[in-house]
Formats: structure tokens, C-alpha cells, sequence
């Protein structure tokens, strides 16, 4: 693991200015530490905050990176009209419109690459947004050097940082159905129903909005806690969901399951 992050080091010193796109995720974070180690002031880290980016996952980027001691830009962006049907290619349009911004500010910047945080591991999923990013030329130095999800959070609680143990997350397009206009507000309807969840015990629940119906995926292990906490008190976390306009709160019996909403039937 130490060998792989020396050659990690080794890698980024080959650059000599580098954005690098920053969400505050446990990749980013051990990627943007490293650059900070290998190229010192030379690295500018970047979030592009469209709105189904989760507010606290930028406030969270802005602690890390100010932790790291890196120079970090926020970019509020509008919402890309290319995606605003929520598209099932959501993932590689959106890579590739936000992506491209990056690679205008490289240019205006003068800065020599675009880094991304992309593990070994997670070419083991479906990620159609990592085509984008080979498209456009973005390098990925932790996939170069083979490190694994694990030995992330190993290097990350080794240095020190918080949020070694953060849960993954995905972009709040994930939570609605596809080929459906997308509605800022259900957008933060979605991102507040989430906080009750994590704030209850469960930071890496998904509610998927399914317009008056919340369907709630967690581990299949944790389905039991989830339903005792929403019904524990007059006041649990059934309630609470509901006063945010959702008439029916469902837990889905298959557990959580990356994509799901994918896997759905559209309906007009």
C-alpha cells in the first residue's frame, strides 16, 4: 500500500500545475493530499456545485480542502439543460458537460492536467461516466497507481484525515426516475429526507422520490433498525419524511442497490 503511494507521488511529480476536481469524497481527498505533498501550490482544487450536488458535500469539500491546505474554487453552475430530463446516460452527459468546463479553466489557468479521483475498484461498476472522462483526456492518478477503495481509507486514516470512513455517495439525480423532467425542489426535498436518515443512523440510506412515495434502501441488515427508528416514538423518522410532502414512506425489502432507479420502467 505505502508502495503503491509512492508511486503515486512519483506519478504527480511528473506534473507541474494540476486542477483537481474535488467533491471531498474519500478518493478525492487522498488524491488531493498527495498532489498537495507532490506539487505543493501548484495544485488548485476545484468543486462544480450543479444543483444535485448535496449542499453539505460542499460544505464538507470546503472543510477538507481547507484542511489539506490546498486553494479550493466552488463553482455554483446552473442546471445543464443536455440532462434536465434526467437522461438513463445521465452520468456520462454530465461528466462530460463538467469535465469540459474543467478543461477550460486548465486552459485559462495554464495549468498542464484535469485530475480525477477515480480508484481501482471502481471499474468494477458501472460507471458510464468514466468514458467521458477518457474522452476528454482527464487522468486518473490513484486508478494509475492500482489503489484499491481500501487501501484509500487505509491511507487516509494513516495521514490523519477525517472522514476516512465517509460512506460513498452519488449525485442526487440518482434518487428520481429517469426520462422525467427534473424539479429543483425535489432535488432538495430528496437532500433533506437524506439528512433526517443519516442523522437517524443511516448516512448511506438512499431515498428514491417516486413523486408521493419515498422508497427507502438501505442494507438489508440495517431494514430492521430502519423500520424500529420510524416507529419508535410519535415523532420518528416515518413523520418526519412525510412532513416533507411525501404521502407513503416505503422501505424497499431488496436492500440497497446501486442504480436501481435504472432498472425502473418509465411512465408518462
Amino acid at each position: 500500500m505505502l508502495q503503491k503511494y509512492q508511486n503515486l507521488l512519483n506519478n504527480l511529480r511528473t506534473m507541474q500545475r494540476v486542477i483537481v476536481a474535488f467533491s471531498g469524497g474519500v478518493d478525492s481527498t487522498l488524491l488531493l493530499y498527495a498532489a498537495r505533498e507532490a506539487l505543493g501550490d501548484e495544485v488548485l482544487a476545484v468543486t462544480l456545485a450543479p444543483p444535485y450536488v448535496p449542499q453539505a458535500e460542499v460544505h464538507e469539500a470546503r472543510k477538507v480542502a481547507d484542511h489539506v491546505g490546498v486553494r479550493h474554487l466552488v463553482v455554483d453552475h446552473p442546471f445543464p439543460e443536455v440532462i434536465r430530463n434526467n437522461p438513463p446516460d445521465h452520468c456520462y452527459l454530465c461528466k462530460h458537460h463538467l469535465f469540459s468546463l474543467l478543461k477550460g479553466m486548465a486552459t485559462d489557468l495554464r495549468a498542464n492536467d484535469v485530475l480525477e479521483g477515480t480508484n481501482l475498484d471502481d471499474l468494477d461498476d458501472y460507471r458510464p461516466g468514466f468514458k467521458a472522462l477518457k474522452e476528454l483526456g482527464i487522468k486518473s492518478p490513484l486508478l494509475q497507481a492500482e489503489l484499491t477503495k481500501t487501501e484509500v481509507r487505509a491511507l487516509l486514516r494513516t495521514f490523519g484525515l477525517h472522514g476516512w470512513d465517509k460512506p460513498a455517495k452519488a449525485c442526487l439525480l440518482s434518487r428520481l426516475p429517469v426520462d422525467r423532467r427534473v424539479d429543483e425542489a425535489e432535488l432538495r426535498r430528496v437532500e433533506a429526507g437524506e439528512t433526517l436518515l443519516a442523522r437517524a443512523g443511516f448516512p448511506s440510506a438512499r431515498l428514491r422520490s417516486h413523486g408521493a412515495i419515498a422508497r427507502i434502501e438501505v442494507a438489508v441488515e440495517e431494514i430492521p433498525a430502519l423500520v424500529a427508528a420510524s416507529i419508535e416514538q410519535s415523532e420518528g423518522l416515518e413523520e418526519a419524511l412525510r412532513s416533507l410532502g411525501y404521502r407513503h414512506v416505503t422501505v424497499d425489502l431488496a436492500g440497497y442497490r446501486m442504480g436501481s432507479m435504472n432498472a425502473l420502467p418509465t411512465t408518462p
